[in-house]
């Protein structure tokens, strides 16, 4: 295939639905070579299908963002079935039940920190020294919106999604002079899976209220995200790095 990416390999996590389906096949469409990394299977399986069902080229490993173990190997897959590793988005991630934090559980607090913060870490420590290794590449975290404002009731949420953040922006310093540009997308309400898990897209009240939240007086779609990491991705945005680029339609302006 042709396109921006011909000849680049992407790797992104969380590819089973959602933001991170949308991502993969569109950097499958602009002609990368796609890695999706995920512990939903069938789900990211059919993300695959979907990339060659189209004339892409894909695969999956199972993998959990929280295991070192295992995004190493993935990491390791990669480059034994392509030869090296151009763009990283590392989207796994995880919603949050709305509690305030002094009642918040430990075991719930600990699996968001570890998904949402220390996966994305992990990610980038196995990431990091292959593109060190070839010469450069780049790497997108998916924050949020709640990494650059508070929401109340969602202390793990916001307190992981802030430090994909600071992780980012301090990850970008450290590799600026190496060829490796690191940045954050900042997505407001999109119109995903984990929205639905929530029941903020089934409750037509719960969905309007989320609605009113964003200026432009719409939640996003998935289609939107990966259009930004595409640019973040792209030789257009080749002097940006360690940014959190909001993509919300207004919620972080307000």
């Amino acid at each position: 295939m042709t396109g921006i990416f011909a000849g680049k390999v992407a790797l992104i996590t969380g590819g089973s639905s959602g933001i991170g389906r949308a991502t993969a096949l569109a950097f499958a469409h602009e002609g990368a070579q796609v890695v999706i990394g995920d512990i939903n299977s069938a789900g990211s399986e059919e993300t695959a299908q979907m990339i060659t069902a189209a004339g892409g080229e894909a695969f999956f490993a199972r993998t959990d963002v929280n295991r070192a173990a295992e995004v190493a190997a993935l990491v390791a897959a990669t480059v034994e079935r392509y030869g090296r590793l151009d763009c990283a988005f590392n989207n796994a991630g995880i919603e949050s039940s709305s509690i305030s934090t002094a009642n918040y559980p430990e075991e719930d607090w600990r699996r968001i920190i570890d998904i949402n913060l220390t996966g994305v870490w992990l990610s980038m420590k196995h990431e990091l020294p292959q593109m060190l290794k070839q010469g450069g590449g780049v790497i997108v975290n998916n924050a949020s919106a709640l990494g650059l404002v508070a929401f109340a009731g969602a202390s793990a949420y916001v307190a992981a999604k802030h430090g994909v953040v600071g992780l980012t922006k301090t990850t970008a310093l450290e590799y600026a002079k190496s060829g490796i540009r690191v940045n954050a997308i900042c997505p407001g309400f999109v119109e995903t899976p984990m929205l639905e898990r929530i029941g903020l897209l089934s409750d037509p009240k719960a969905k309007q209220a989320v609605t009113n939240l964003h200026p432009m007086q719409r939640m996003g779609a998935a289609a939107e995200m990966a259009a930004a990491v595409i640019w973040l991705c792209s030789d257009a945005a080749s002097f940006v790095t360690g940014i959190a680029l909001p993509a919300d339609g207004g919620y972080t302006a307000r």
